[in-house]
């Protein structure tokens, strides 16, 4: 498969099959939909929502959030507009097939209120620093944005490709990983990059495993964990073009973990 794929590595794949410490498969197949949730809300949904949301450092709180969506509670709209704005955009992925051109649509509905009209669901034309929330510094130079179209062209060939290949549940979150690294490393958008890519991650999942994947939530123990999730993917580099894709074992090892409760972070976080 190697040899088919253009831009997600596999030089790590069987050294993850060993280290995964859990059944996939079995704890895969344990997930469901919350007894809360009704046809008008999704609880799982709500929390990848906001905790996505909080990664990224808005303000609202997940226990706010969730009673804002369970029971109509009104809160000032600078607090809900983007994280409802996330939300539309995983309801319209739990309805839609993963594609290039479904994935632009949902990251125009998550950046309604994060950018322009005429920059949502487009590739950013100037490039791209990512500073780090609380210090300022400069945490990542993301690709050049000649190269961001080609490069994006690369990642969803990977990503056709593998939807037509039989995978096992390890090899799925193996490569979901990869594509969520891959995609933000890319930064494609001026802003809702890291939204967008663990979108991207459980969406892709979704299209292989099911609609279970919904209710992974892997947004929130990426927040729960959400310094060791920027530690983890700054170990690949701090310049697009010297990334070291072999040290992405511990970032890659992080997803498995959305099947167990993990401590709270103690703050952190970078910008899109």
């Amino acid at each position: 498969m190697a040899a088919e794929l253009k831009i997600i590595p596999t030089l790590l794949l069987d050294e993850y099959r060993r280290l995964v410490s859990i059944d996939l498969q079995t704890s895969f197949e344990s997930l469901k939909e919350a007894e809360i949730s009704t046809e008008t809300f999704s609880f799982y949904t709500s929390v990848s929502a906001i905790a996505s949301s909080r990664i990224e450092g808005e303000q609202m709180e997940i226990d706010s959030y969730i009673k804002h969506k369970m029971l109509d509670i009104e809160y000032l709209p600078n607090l809900v507009e983007k994280p409802n704005d996330l939300y539309l955009a995983y309801v319209f992925a739990q309805q839609n097939h993963l594609t290039a051109a479904n994935f632009l649509h949902a990251h125009k509905l998550l950046a309604t209120h994060l950018l322009p009209a005429r920059k949502q669901g487009k590739f950013r034309t100037g490039n791209m620093v990512i500073m780090e929330h609380n210090t300022g510094r400069i945490q990542f130079e993301a690709a050049p944005a000649g190269l961001v179209s080609g490069l994006l062209d690369l990642l969803w060939d990977d990503i056709e490709y593998l939807k037509t290949q039989s995978l096992s549940c390890a090899d799925v979150f193996y490569y979901a990983s990869f594509i969520h690294i891959v995609f933000v490393n890319i930064h494609p958008f001026e802003d809702g990059n890291g939204r967008a890519g663990r979108l991207l991650e459980k969406w892709f999942i979704a299209e292989k495993l099911g609609s279970k994947a919904w209710f992974l939530q892997s947004e929130l123990n990426y927040y729960k964990n959400v310094n060791n999730y920027y530690k983890n993917l700054n170990k690949l580099g701090v310049f697009y073009d010297d990334l070291d894709y072999s040290k992405a074992l511990p970032f890659l090892l992080m997803l498995p973990n959305a099947f167990s409760p993990q401590p709270p972070p103690a703050g952190g976080g970078a910008s899109e």
